[in-house]
């Protein structure tokens, strides 16, 4: 697992890829937080936080890590290499591991540097250092804790075909599912005390409850446990090519 963390490290690092997608992220957040007027500029919102970059985040983050991880095992399969990894001495598990890992480890990179938007809503804050920590840190562990199911969606959706455009569009649509699709159906039956109980099964709804500030472990276990079934997933999916 940890050889195959580090080669899609080093793939990623190595070529334009990894670059592209930390600077596509930082650009597009960058613009809208501090360059374009409206809701989401820092500067106008007139209190010292960070929600214009949590909201838009989980957004940027639906096509930039399908596009991340359109190719972790499509290009494999395609390239028929996937035979050879899998005839070698590591399961399927650390494969599908070492692969999702790396993409986490990836978007970790990519939020790393939005601290500096933090330090400068800090030090124009009136008083200096008035911001909300709770909800700072809890939108943080929100974000990571939301990238880790788009990455472990998008190693599934790779898994399942050699067709890297396939994969980025099975990837983005699952993911935008889980994230809005069961609040939009929480909406439509609103009134029949089945919206709460079909809301909570998105990735929205836990997200939100984090950015709060109050991390939940019922939040926390959602989150690991729809990253698993999406592992196990790709397990399955790798394992059945040996059948």
């Amino acid at each position: 697992m940890i050889s195959i963390l580090k080669k899609e490290l080093n793939s990623f690092l190595g070529s334009l890829t990894g670059y592209m997608v930390v600077v596509v992220f930082l650009l597009l957040n960058g613009l809208f937080l501090w360059v374009f007027q409206g809701t989401f500029n820092l500067l106008d919102a007139g209190y010292a936080g960070l929600d214009g970059l949590f909201f838009l985040a989980p957004w940027v983050f639906l096509f930039l890590i399908p596009a991340l991880t359109m190719r972790f095992f499509a290009d494999e399969i395609k390239t028929g290499t996937i035979e050879l990894l899998l005839t070698k001495p590591i399961s399927e598990l650390n494969l599908v591991m070492g692969k999702f890992l790396a993409g986490v480890s990836l978007c970790v990179i990519a939020l790393c540097p939005t601290l500096i938007y933090l330090a400068s809503i800090f030090l124009l804050g009136q008083p200096q250092g008035n911001i909300d920590w709770a909800v700072t840190i809890g939108s943080y562990t929100g974000l990571v804790l939301l990238s880790g199911i788009y990455v472990s969606i998008g190693v599934f959706a790779s898994s399942l075909t050699e067709n890297q455009i396939v994969a980025f569009i099975l990837a983005f649509l699952f993911s935008f599912f889980c994230f809005a699709g069961f609040e939009q159906i929480a909406r439509l039956l609103a009134h029949t005390g089945l919206e709460l109980s079909i809301e909570k099964l998105g990735i929205s709804y836990h997200y939100n409850a984090i950015s709060r500030g109050v991390i939940d472990t019922r939040d926390v276990v959602y989150f690991l446990s729809v990253m698993s079934i999406f592992i196990f997933g790709s397990k399955l999916s790798l394992q059945s090519r040996k059948w």
